[in-house]
């Protein structure tokens, strides 16, 4: 008797200590239920858009040194990473990713982990307790 593939396919083991998704997919460049081998750097970083299809864009902020002044610069680098289904992954949340073969010219990552919400980015105009032009009320002229 030949054994049958069961609709709830278990995730396989990707090489890395990540918790396979408990949802399930059919993408064949998903690495815990396709056939996407993983391999050299992972990263961690922040999804900030995911309009394409099955793609997501993940931003790393690092600090680089300025030896002249003596200060950190921040700079960013932006990842086009593959986002399986079955993690479905939301704008804001951060995630660890891992570099595999090439999928298309600019996607050579793919997400394995989603960690959760980020940190929300606070803007000084935009910061608690600060006077907004609007919450003060108009000056009565004569």
């Amino acid at each position: 008797m030949t054994p049958s593939r069961s609709p709830a396919r278990r995730a396989r083991d990707i090489g890395l200590d990540v918790r396979a998704p408990k949802a399930t997919c059919d993408d064949r460049h998903c690495p815990f239920h396709g056939r996407l081998p993983l391999r050299g750097q992972v990263l961690e970083g922040t999804v900030v858009s995911t309009s394409m299809q099955r793609t997501a864009v993940v931003e790393r902020t690092l600090l680089h040194y300025v030896p002249k002044f003596e200060r950190y610069e921040k700079r960013r680098r932006r990842y086009l990473a593959h986002s399986p289904p079955c993690l479905g992954v939301p704008v804001g949340h951060r995630v660890r990713f891992a570099e595999t073969r090439p999928l298309s010219k600019l996607v050579a990552f793919c997400l394995v982990e989603d960690l959760g919400e980020a940190a929300r980015r606070v803007r000084g105009e935009e910061a608690e307790g600060a006077a907004t032009p609007a919450a003060v009320p108009p000056a009565e002229e004569a």
